[in-house]
């Protein structure tokens, strides 16, 4: 395989980083990044579908077929947190992004995740597709759709090509961790009595 380094234009396909095995997918007029895992600059092409490390004694960063990291182990103790700032009833998206908590109320009939600028959740990352995942508003309740994702998106571990999500279901989109909540109005109601302050942003 020829290797290639930071900054080469590749254009579509996967490259694996030869350090730590990273698998970045890219499209379009992209050029290759430092690898998000170890923060190495030598890749080589591979295949999108092998899980395989590159070499013997190295872990690929796919497990299960994802990319993001395994989940926190106070993962729940974080979301219950979060649960606790809500004040309106609905339905929400909750997810780290630069360190920070975000939350994104869904408010609309459709809500787009994905790498491009018209993204309504936009992540800056070469292992989210430009237009990656759907979350749909509809009468038999809140569904997550694949929007044609090079690396797929996965629901409690397991890759979907639409789901009905219920309340704490965990989204991969990418290397991101997201969480569906679901915010009841006697649990809203007992949250704004306590003062609690909001955290979301609409989406």
């Amino acid at each position: 395989m020829d290797l290639l380094g930071t900054g080469t234009f590749v254009g579509a396909g996967s490259f694996c980083c030869r350090s730590c095995g990273y698998v970045l997918t890219l499209t379009g007029l992209d050029t290759l990044t430092d690898c998000p895992g170890c923060g190495g600059t030598d890749f080589v092409r591979a295949s999108l579908f092998s899980n395989a490390p590159q070499s013997a004694g190295q872990d690929t960063v796919r497990h299960g077929g994802m990319l993001s990291e395994p989940a926190p182990a106070d993962r729940q103790a974080q979301l219950a947190e979060v649960r606790d700032r809500l004040e309106q009833p609905g339905e929400y998206l909750c997810f780290e992004d630069g360190g920070e908590a975000q939350t994104v109320a869904l408010t609309r009939e459709w809500t787009r995740i994905g790498r491009s600028l018209a993204a309504d959740v936009r992540f800056d990352d070469p292992t989210v597709s430009r237009r990656h995942a759907l979350i749909v508003r509809q009468p038999d309740g809140v569904r997550v759709l694949d929007d044609r994702s090079l690396n797929g998106v996965y629901v409690n571990g397991e890759r979907i090509e639409g789901k009905v999500l219920e309340d704490g279901d965990e989204i991969i989109v990418g290397r991101y961790r997201l969480s569906f909540l679901v915010v009841a109005p006697e649990r809203a109601a007992a949250a704004g009595s306590e003062g609690s302050s909001a955290l979301h942003r609409a989406g």
